[in-house]
This record gives structure tokens, C-alpha cells and sequence, in this order.
């Protein structure tokens, strides 16, 4: 994504130089080329039945992008709903998933004729019953099951075991059965599962294709025709050197093997996957100090800004544009906050820093922005999107005195 012509750092063919005169930093950066690259390469090997899973990068500009690459929308709440109706999806091509749809979300879905509510327990089966009734509607919706398969991923992302709070377990289809056979108003077409992020192993979506598979072919053999089958997301991206190898290909070879036959429409809820490698963001040094023999570099971003290596322990890898030293000192990258987590990496060598040197943190174009917060009364992030030798500011963030007007006190006080 980062490339360097006679020393200057450019992201597609605009200079970075250029956009930290008019941005000031901790910002995000988006590369509209990599994101192009990544949905049709995707689409090349999955098909075009590929929803963008919102809650990765829900900033409307990337939303249009999708939506203009043919992309439909996951959604998992009312407020991406309206974001991805906003930024001009059909509402036939949108999913509404979630584990907690209140019933204003779900009228509010029922009303805008979207193409699936997936239904993530049985009491949410019964009162869409109840609604559509109300309404004098026959709603199409779908189940989300839990398969009970483990990922291997990190316990925190992980959504497909039995003890995970996501989706209706596998071994109710047959009270499922009852209640839609029982109901005028509810028409069930479709089944879907996602099993967790950061996915990859093979066999976990083989075992997955193969539980799927065997639980439409149930369904429509006890009379209840099934049309769609969602498989989820999960794509493994690699963050550092040593990370498992992932090639969707082989994705694309067990599903193959295991739907090859079937007449169901197969759909993806990629997000991560898509747009992970296309962001960085980009943060200054505010200062240097050493505690305890640690180098640290105190920069302006910070676990409010990206949150994923405090939350997770995740690893992002990280570049000085000052290259100048050829001295590499081992250093600690902190932000500001008033938390000992937040530590984007303990021991890095780099080229020895100064006080406004910028450093890019990589692969962070998912769960970053979209994660971000006012802790400790701090602005977010600006979002930039950079298409060939043209950018634009895509997020402008509001001034904290904005923030604090806000808070109403009370009279009393």
C-alpha cells in the first residue's frame, strides 16, 4: 500500500506529505484501489452473492464504494441499517443479523422491505410472528445457527461453539420446523452461521460447509423450502510474518465439493477480509522517555483510536517514515491514554525517533475507526480516502467542546 518515490511516502500516487499538511494526525487511510482489488478478486472466486459485514468499516464513503462494486450490506444493527440505506443499498440487498434486535428494530426492518431478517433465537421467531401479524405482512426471514464448530480463533471473536451467545442451536431445526409450519405469516428461505473471525484452518469450514448443508437438506425435507444459504465470513487476514497462510481458493474448493450439486444461493459476509489491508493509521510523536530500561515513544493515537491491541492483543505491524538512522533502538509504541494497555507494541526496532516523526500503523482498515472513542475526552480519528492522485476527508471529527456541550447538567446543580 506504502510505496517510496526519492523519499517521499505515497499511497496510490497521492504524497503523504500532502495530506498531513491539511490533516492533522492520528488519522485513517484508505486505499479505494486495494479495496477495488480485494471485492472483485473476491467476487472472482466466491461468486457475486457477497454481503459487506457493516460493523468492519461502517463510514459511508466506503459503504457507497461497496455498494458501487455490487456488494449488498450485513448489518447487525437499526443504526447500520440506516447508514447502508443511506449510502444507497437496495433494501433487497441488505441482511439484518444480530443477536439483539429490539422490537422497534425489527418493525423498522418489516417496514423497509429489506431482503432478510436472520433470527438469532426462538423468541425472536415468535415475536416476528406476533409483528407480521399485527402488520398483515408475510415477512421472509432466516435463522442463524450455531453449529457448534470451533474455529481455533481467539475465544473473543469466536461465534460458532454451543457456549457462544450467537445463533439458535443446530439441534432445534425441529422446533423451528414446527413454528414456521405453524405460521401464516413468517416464510423461512434461508439458513446462515458465522463462526467466528480471523479463520484459518480449512477443515473449519469444511466441517462448517458440511453442517450447513445437512441442515437445509432437513429443512426442505420436512416441507419447508429453503432458497438461501449464508456461510458467514471469518477470512483470515495476515497481520505479521508467521501468521497461518489463508487462500480463499480453498474455501471456494470445499464449497464445491460439499454444495456443488445443490440448488441453494450461496452468500458471504465477508468485512475484515476486504478492507483490513487497504487502511493504515497514521499517528505523530508526541514525545520520548525511558522507564525501567524501556524506550518508549508516546504517540497521539491510542487504544481509543485503534482498540483491537489492547482488547484483543492483537498485532499490528508498524513503519517509521525516518529511515534516516542507521542506529535501531528497541522501542515500546504507547499512546496517551491513562491505561497501562495501551501499547500498541513492546519491543520494535526502529531507526532512531524524534519528537513529530510520523509512524504508520499497518493493516487497519477494519475494526479500527469504527472502534474508536471520546476516552479521556479525546477527538476520533479523521478518515481519509485516497482514489489514484486525489483524497478526500471522508470523517471530519467534531471539536471536543462539541463533545462536552453535549452532557446537559442538570438545574439542581
Amino acid at each position: 500500500m506504502l510505496k517510496f518515490v526519492k523519499n517521499t511516502p505515497f499511497i496510490e500516487d497521492t504524497s503523504l506529505n500532502d495530506i498531513l499538511r491539511v490533516c492533522k494526525t492520528p488519522f485513517y487511510i484508505y486505499s479505494q484501489e486495494m479495496i477495488n482489488q480485494k471485492v472483485n478478486y473476491t467476487k472472482k472466486i466466491l461468486g457475486n452473492n457477497i454481503f459487506f459485514s457493516v460493523k468492519s468499516n461502517s463510514n459511508q464513503a466506503v459503504l457507497k464504494l461497496m455498494q458501487n462494486l455490487g456488494l449488498g450490506a450485513d448489518v447487525v444493527s437499526i443504526g447500520e441499517l440506516k447508514r447502508s440505506l443511506t449510502a444507497g443499498f437496495d433494501p433487497n440487498k441488505i441482511i439484518f443479523e444480530g443477536v439483539g434486535k429490539s422490537k422497534d428494530d425489527l418493525l423498522y426492518a418489516i417496514q423497509k422491505n429489506i431482503r432478510l431478517i436472520n433470527t438469532e433465537s426462538l423468541e425472536e421467531i415468535k415475536l416476528l410472528e406476533k409483528l407480521a401479524k399485527e402488520k398483515k405482512k408475510k415477512i421472509n426471514i432466516g435463522v442463524r445457527l450455531n453449529p457448534n464448530i470451533d474455529g481455533d480463533t481467539i475465544n473473543k471473536i469466536s461465534t460458532g461453539k454451543k457456549t457462544d451467545k450467537f445463533g439458535i442451536e443446530i439441534n432445534d431445526i425441529n422446533y423451528i420446523i414446527n413454528l414456521i409450519k405453524n405460521s401464516p405469516s413468517l416464510n423461512l428461505i434461508s439458513i446462515s452461521c458465522h463462526i467466528g473471525s480471523q479463520i484459518s484452518k480449512i477443515d473449519a469450514y469444511k466441517n462448517t460447509f458440511a453442517e450447513m448443508k445437512k441442515a437445509a437438506d432437513k429443512f426442505v425435507n420436512a416441507g419447508v423450502e429453503i432458497k438461501h444459504v449464508d456461510l458467514g465470513g471469518g477470512f483470515h487476514v495476515k497481520y505479521k510474518e508467521g501468521d497461518p497462510n489463508f487462500e480463499i481458493q480453498d474455501v471456494k474448493r470445499e464449497l464445491d465439493i460439499c454444495f456443488g450439486k445443490s440448488k441453494y444461493d450461496i452468500s458471504f459476509e465477508p468485512g475484515r477480509y476486504l478492507t483490513a489491508e487497504s487502511g493504515m493509521l497514521i499517528t505523530s510523536i508526541i514525545t520520548k522517555k525511558q522507564n525501567g530500561g524501556i524506550n518508549y515513544l508516546i504517540v497521539d493515537a491510542g487504544m481509543h483510536t485503534l482498540i483491537r491491541p489492547a482488547m484483543y492483543n492483537a498485532y499490528h505491524e508498524i513503519e517509521a517514515i525516518n529511515n534516516k538512522s542507521k542506529n535501531k533502538i528497541s522501542y515500546a509504541i504507547a499512546g496517551p491514554i491513562c491505561e497501562s494497555s495501551d501499547v500498541f507494541q513492546k519491543d520494535i526496532k526502529l531507526s532512531e525517533q524524534s519528537i513529530g516523526d510520523i509512524l504508520l500503523i499497518k493493516n487497519a482498515g477494519a475494526y479500527g475507526k469504527v472502534m474508536s472513542s471520546n476516552y479521556n475526552t479525546r477527538e476520533l480519528p479523521a478518515e481519509i480516502l485516497v482514489n489514484k492522485d486525489v483524497f478526500a476527508v471522508i470523517y471530519s471529527p467534531q471539536k471536543i467542546e462539541k463533545y462536552i456541550d453535549e452532557d446537559i447538567t442538570p438545574s439542581w446543580l
